[in-house]
């Protein structure tokens, strides 16, 4: 279980604060983009496919998510972390909020996520509506 912070989302890239105040273990997820975390507190062990052995990653460490790789993962308790995520960020939704649907039933939480996601969205296209504005107006100019 962790806590975020959306700080910019869109159909390609979002950034996000990530972490647990108490430990905390599971999976990665596999996904259709590039993922980065730099911890920025506590503690980061990662299990990759194939590997006999974990990495433990600290503050200032960046671990990085390949596209399509799948990790198990434990944070210790206080573990915060930036994330940068690449590529078609909606197939990341289903894996994010499916503890959220089948096990904790916390529909607030996946309503908020909804909500903010949508609000981040709808602000990417509408400055694309308007940058193409500009352009066909200065195309009749």
């Amino acid at each position: 279980m962790g806590m975020m912070c959306l700080l910019h989302a869109s159909l390609t890239e979002y950034v996000l604060l990530f972490g647990a105040a108490v430990d905390t273990s599971g999976h990665s997820g596999r996904y259709w983009a590039n993922i980065s975390d730099t911890i920025l507190t506590g503690e980061f062990r990662q299990w990759k496919e194939g590997q006999l052995k974990a990495t433990l990653h600290g503050p200032g460490d960046t671990v990085f998510h390949a596209w399509g790789e799948a990790t198990s993962v434990t944070f210790k308790g206080g573990t915060w972390m930036l994330e940068y995520g690449r590529g078609f960020i909606p197939s990341t939704l289903p894996f994010a909020l499916s503890d959220t649907l089948f096990s904790t039933q916390d529909f607030a939480t996946m309503y908020n996520t909804f909500r903010i996601y949508t609000k981040a969205i709808i602000q990417e296209f509408s400055v694309h509506l308007s940058d193409l504005n500009v352009v066909i107006q200065d195309m009749f100019s």
